[in-house]
């Protein structure tokens, strides 16, 4: 799963971002533990967001509802995960209203629009594998004038689209 994937780049990540935190959301509350036991298994130091408080890390699990806006506004960048493998990916409007530059794989066919709105406007990055993803954070930690145009411009792409329900129900009943 996109979870091991994550944790196998984490254990060689550049050592520049030593103090770099993984923070996982699995999408499934029945997820949580198996998630956390592979983390557990990998190496890395655990918290999870269920015990409370965050101690010192490398993997913080978010193992929480309703939570996902607290996630994005403790990110320096987001991946949206769902995308690396053909599930069809989560909505990447979310850290793009917050200004995170957001990532995600090739397998994005349930938010197509949103894709191809954060592409155009320069505001996401598709990568291929989480070989990329690692190169893609890495690149971003390292050009924070280029996470940041990014984040901005994600934040301004949603900001244009907010409202488009009441102008299509304004088309509709003309």
């Amino acid at each position: 799963r996109e979870h091991s994937a994550n944790l196998c780049w984490l254990t060689g990540f550049d050592p520049r971002f030593a103090e770099a935190l993984l923070i996982i959301v699995p999408r499934h509350p029945q997820r949580f533990d198996a998630v956390a036991k592979r983390i557990e298994r990998s190496g890395l130091t655990l918290a999870r967001r269920s015990v409370g408080l965050p101690t010192p890390a490398s993997v913080w699990l978010g193992d929480s509802m309703g939570e996902m806006f607290l996630y994005f506004a403790a990110s320096d960048v987001a991946f949206v995960g769902g995308s690396l493998a053909p599930i069809g990916g989560h909505n990447v409007l979310e850290p793009a209203a917050l200004g995170l530059p957001v990532l995600f794989g090739p397998h994005m066919h349930n938010f197509v629009a949103a894709r191809e709105l954060l592409l155009e406007r320069n505001a996401a990055l598709e990568i291929a594998d989480v070989d990329a993803l690692a190169a893609s954070v890495i690149a971003l930690l390292t050009d924070p004038a280029k996470a940041l145009a990014m984040g901005e411009a994600g934040r301004a792409a949603v900001a244009a689209n907010r409202g488009a329900l009441e102008r299509l129900w304004t088309i509709l009943q003309q």
